[in-house]
This record gives structure tokens, sequence and C-alpha cells, in this order.
């Protein structure tokens, strides 16, 4: 089972609902973690309700700390837009999806973003049951 690890400075909502999608789409086929490298004391509250609205409950999500360990045994990081800096630690495969920081934008916005979050999240699928 191919592991991906989605990273964001505050593993506090892109990251989340990354996580949440990928380990609800993929059947098992695939699964995901999350984390930051200044993790947040919970997960936004705008993160977990436009989750809900897709049928997804993160509500239990906690952000998280990056370790060397998630990253050595991911066999692929995703950033989520918050470049380089925010995975130091550089394992085989890093992607960075560069989708917007919904954060103080209003419900719309994490809509848009978690529109976005969801496409990208159904082509790595399609791409991992390609090979690629």
């Amino acid at each position: 089972m191919k592991r991906i690890l989605f990273v964001c400075i505050e593993n506090a909502c892109r990251s989340q609902m990354a996580e949440g999608f990928l380990n609800a789409l993929a059947n098992n086929r695939v699964s995901a973690k999350s984390a930051g490298n200044m993790p947040a004391e919970r997960v936004n509250p705008l993160a977990v309700q436009v989750m809900n609205e897709a049928g997804i409950d993160i509500s239990s999500h906690k952000p998280k700390m990056i370790t060397a360990e998630m990253v050595r045994e991911a066999d692929k990081v995703v950033l989520m837009g918050c470049g380089r800096n925010a995975c130091p630690i550089v394992p085989k495969q890093v992607e960075d999806w560069h989708i917007e920081d919904p954060s103080e934008k209003g419900i719309e916005k994490f809509r848009e973003v978690r529109d976005t979050i969801r496409k990208k999240v159904e082509k790595l699928i399609a791409g991992i049951d390609k090979g690629k």
C-alpha cells in the first residue's frame, strides 16, 4: 500500500482536508497522514464544516508535528502550497500543489479550496492506480 504524507505549516486546514479525502476515497489502496512544522492547537473549524458538507468527518483529527520518521515512511510527500521550508527533510518524491491557504478568508474560500483538494486527491489516486 502506498503512503502519502500531506504537509502544510499548521496542519490545520489544507493538509487535513487532503488526508480526509484520500483516506475516504482510496478504498484502502492508499493511506494518508498529514503533519506540519508549526502545528496549530486544533483543526480549523471551517475545514471541519466544509468537509462535513462533502460527507467526510475530520472532527477527530489533530494537528501533528512532522517527523523524520513520517517522511521516511512516506512514498510521496505532498506540500499544500507552503513551499519546501514546511518540509525540510526531502524524501524520494515531493510534490507541491500550491493551494491557497483559506484561513481568514471565509466559508466560500474554504469550499473552493476543498473542491480543489478533492480533484487533486482524485487525480493522485488515479495516478497511483496506474502505477505512476
